[in-house]
């Protein structure tokens, strides 16, 4: 891609900064994450944390069972993936190797906030090593952690992580964001139970689209049962219809 003025040749390569101080092959790595076309949204409440990403089945012919973009890293945290899914893949393996890793050498569970940490250096590394390229994916993390309960972390291709008490990537991102701020401002203090309906109102808004059961994947984690878990499509369902009774 050729640049006029000024710009020109500065996006050829990951380690050279332009005039202006970009770095243009990071800034692709972040609008590489729309091309998968999906939206997903994280919520944090009093004692629970969910994730929730749209279900995409790319051709008739593939096992619709086989397509997820939602992980289990450890017993009780996991992450929800978007963007490219072969860089998806390597980052949740780099995130399970890092937690076994850790957990063979201190004895106990790698925390939510270590693993997105880990995961963030290593990013931020791809972005000064000329011969690697960032990765065109963002991981959304939820986990249990004994000590602060429920977590909600997001970890971009820069290699920045922070905390969060809801989030999103994908294509409608400023939108759900949007969205959470109003929702987040009015009760961040809600039970299991509401932070699974404020990610389906969210995601559902701002696509305008009413889900069925089979087109979305939902994950949580909460004090009741710290186990990270996805939830079936009965349960989806279930969810679905005290909101819509709701609305």
């Amino acid at each position: 891609m050729s640049r006029g003025g000024s710009s020109a040749g500065f996006d050829r390569s990951i380690t050279i900064f332009s005039p202006e101080g970009r770095l243009y092959q990071v800034e692709y790595a972040f609008k590489a994450i729309n091309q998968s076309g999906l939206t997903s949204i994280g919520v944090r409440g009093k004692d629970s944390a969910c994730v929730i990403t749209q279900r995409k089945i790319p051709d008739k012919l593939v096992d619709e069972e086989t397509v997820s973009h939602i992980y289990r890293v450890t017993k009780h945290s996991g992450c929800v993936m978007t963007g490219m899914i072969a860089d998806s893949d390597m980052q949740v393996s780099r995130a399970r190797y890092e937690a076994a890793d850790f957990k063979y050498n201190y004895g106990y569970e790698m925390p939510p906030d270590m693993i997105s940490k880990r995961l963030a250096d290593i990013g931020q590394s791809y972005t000064q090593i000329a011969h690697m390229r960032p990765l065109g994916c963002c991981l959304i993390m939820i986990g249990w952690d004994e000590e602060k309960g429920a977590q909600l972390y997001r970890v971009d291709p820069a290699g920045f992580f922070c905390g969060f008490r809801a989030c999103s990537a994908g294509t409608k991102q400023i939108e759900s964001n949007n969205y959470l701020e109003k929702k987040i401002k009015k009760n961040s203090m809600m039970n299991e139970s509401e932070v699974i309906q404020t990610a389906i109102a969210a995601l559902s808004s701002v696509l305008a689209v009413d889900f069925k059961p089979s087109e979305i994947e939902i994950a949580v984690v909460s004090e009741s049962n710290p186990a990270f878990r996805k939830l079936s499509e009965t349960e989806i369902d279930e969810q679905l219809n005290i909101l819509a009774e709701r609305d």
